[in-house]
């Protein structure tokens, strides 16, 4: 009796790609460079939806003829990006981070300006979402103004492309979840209790400007000022190496050596970039403005 023949599993193509996601992709990456690979999709169609209950339009080719209008494109496009771009954070998130920062990547930048007029060191929160990384940085920084930082003045530019996030940064009030890393004593020291919301005090709020960005607008990316530290954390994981690569021509040509460039724990500039240096801090990582001096980390 002969044995029954094997049964080999027989791959089924893919199901190809709704053409109308992939025009809407296609237009979310012009307008931004942010890109949505395929598995990515059913996130990118829930997120289409919202807009569409909004404005009462029932499928998508409608809501493409909507986009096609030269007097809704550009409001709309900004719409739609304030609800593919919601982040989540919290303050202090990267303590190990802040405390390179205050203790190395400072002290280094501080020298190399002994020399010059100008007392004043300007950090760059790219992305800054809801707001908790510029405050953080300010708080961290306040404790420094009569030791490391007396008689500098520090500036903190707050962009992000998202206009939600952009107000509720600019307000200034979270719940206690959000505050659940803060140092010892910082809640009393640095926040008011409003409401049933916690609100950062007018002290934490000093020489911080919000303003929205598109990291991807060539022309308003070569006006900014120098920056002599960017942080730049869990943004460029949603571009795509294209997209990287030229915002982080813009962030090279924007720092002032000795530069530093503060990226999300596990995003890496390998394989993307060899204009920086990765520096390996205490407990960090920093990317360098290649030419300078590490100081305080090995450089690779």
């Amino acid at each position: 009796m002969s044995s029954a023949p094997s049964l080999q599993a027989v791959s089924c193509p893919a199901e190809p790609p709704d053409p109308d996601l992939v025009r809407l992709r296609d237009l979310i990456y012009e307008a931004a460079g942010i890109y949505h690979p395929d598995n990515k999709f059913g996130l990118l169609h829930d997120r289409c939806l919202r807009r569409m209950r909004e404005l009462e339009i029932c499928t998508l080719p409608e809501y493409l003829s909507f986009l096609a209008s030269s007097r809704n494109r550009q409001p709309e496009l900004i719409a739609l990006l304030n609800e593919i771009t919601i982040g989540e954070t919290c303050f202090f998130r990267n303590l190990p981070q802040l405390e390179a920062l205050r203790r190395i990547v400072l002290p280094n930048i501080l020298s190399a300006k002994l020399n010059r007029s100008d007392r004043r060191v300007r950090i760059w929160s790219a992305g800054c979402s809801t707001g908790e990384e510029p405050y953080s940085l300010r708080m961290l920084l306040l404790e420094e103004a009569e030791g490391l930082l007396k008689n500098w003045e520090i500036e903190i530019l707050a962009t992000d492309i998202n206009e939600h996030s952009l107000a509720q940064a600019k307000a200034g009030l979270y719940n206690s979840y959000r505050t659940r890393n803060l140092p010892p004593g910082f809640l009393h020291k640095y926040f008011l209790t409003a409401g049933e919301k916690i609100e950062v005090a007018a002290a934490a709020r000093v020489n911080i400007v919000f303003e929205r960005l598109n990291l991807w607008d060539d022309m308003r990316m070569s006006v900014l000022q120098k920056m002599d530290v960017i942080f730049c954390c869990n943004v460029l994981i949603y571009f795509d190496l294209a997209s990287k690569r030229r915002v982080l021509r813009h962030f090279y040509n924007h720092l002032l050596p000795p530069g530093y460039l503060f990226l999300g724990s596990s995003e890496s500039l390998y394989g993307v970039s060899e204009d920086f240096s990765l520096v390996h801090l205490p407990g960090a990582t920093a990317y360098l403005k290649r030419g300078a001096a590490p100081a305080g980390g090995e450089a690779i």
